[in-house]
């Protein structure tokens, strides 16, 4: 995956990811950026910038993060989700992990998981996964944090978690689960959940919890669950989008039709244009 990064104006950290350059900072600390700090950037790759400033403003808008800001320990949950998660912690042990550990025990968990997203997905492989475990090790501006679950009765790994640490805040950028565990109550995810809370929350006292940005593709439940079962919330902000010119003429004429257009592709991008202008 090729990856470049630039700091504009020592303000940020912003990553070329997919052809767009996104923020590597906190949310929080995030501002808007001009025009001509945008356009340097294009000028170095990419189709477009996007950007979110204004966190947790008191204003709802069309985007947000998902966040949780305080641990209220098992007093905080409804009757059933705390039973779920002392079943859960009852069955498995919860701890935190090398990334050697991921390398070594995670394939099976992301091929499930992959599989359980969509039936024709294509699964990963043990490179990609150790590829992916050496480029987090040698980013030298997030930390990144591994944790898993284990089968008490067996120490056979079920879950994972990847959390990426970003100053005073901590993203849960990646969660998984071997499916034919997810789905014999004994409910991996909701120990997993609840004890990265604790440790997050009340032990480092970090000052959020995040499981990232509101969803463009909407494929998954995730977050609807957290803030469900796990009193997370919305950080409404702004979000600031600057496309290449060319894609900026192409977004502007296909917006009024963005809600009969089959292709996936082009409605999660005037789906986001949407976003963007509140419309959505």
């Amino acid at each position: 995956m090729n990856k470049q990064r630039q700091i504009v104006e020592d303000k940020a950290m912003f990553e070329l990811y997919k052809n767009a350059w996104i923020s590597e900072g906190p949310p929080h600390l995030n501002e808007k950026i001009s025009k001509e700090e945008c356009v340097e950037l294009l000028g170095k790759g990419g189709y477009m910038v996007r950007n979110t400033y204004n966190f947790d403003t008191t204003v709802p808008t069309s985007f947000w993060y998902v966040i949780k800001d305080n641990f209220g320990e098992m007093n905080e949950l409804s009757s059933k989700t705390r039973n779920q998660v002392k079943k859960s912690l009852k069955t498995y042990d919860v701890r935190m992990v090398t990334g050697d550990d991921v390398i070594v025990s995670g394939l099976r968990i992301f091929n499930s998981a992959l599989k359980s997203y969509n039936k024709n997905a294509s699964m990963v492989t043990q490179q990609q996964i150790t590829e992916m475990i050496r480029r987090q090790s040698a980013n030298k501006n997030v930390k990144y944090e591994y944790w898993m679950v284990f089968e008490k009765t067996t120490n056979i790994a079920v879950a994972l978690a990847i959390n990426t640490i970003k100053k005073d805040c901590c993203e849960y950028s990646s969660m998984k689960c071997d499916t034919d565990y997810m789905h014999n109550s004994t409910y991996p995810y909701y120990g997993l959940i609840y004890e990265m809370n604790r440790h997050y929350l009340q032990d480092m006292r970090l000052k959020y919890v995040c499981d990232g940005a509101r969803s463009i593709t909407e494929h998954s439940d995730i977050q609807p669950f957290l803030e469900k079962k796990f009193n997370f919330r919305k950080a409404y902000c702004c979000l600031q989008i600057e496309y290449k010119w060319w894609l900026g003429i192409i977004i502007k004429v296909m917006y009024p039709f963005r809600k009969i257009i089959p292709q996936k592709q082009i409605q999660s991008l005037l789906r986001m244009e949407a976003m963007r202008r509140n419309e959505y």
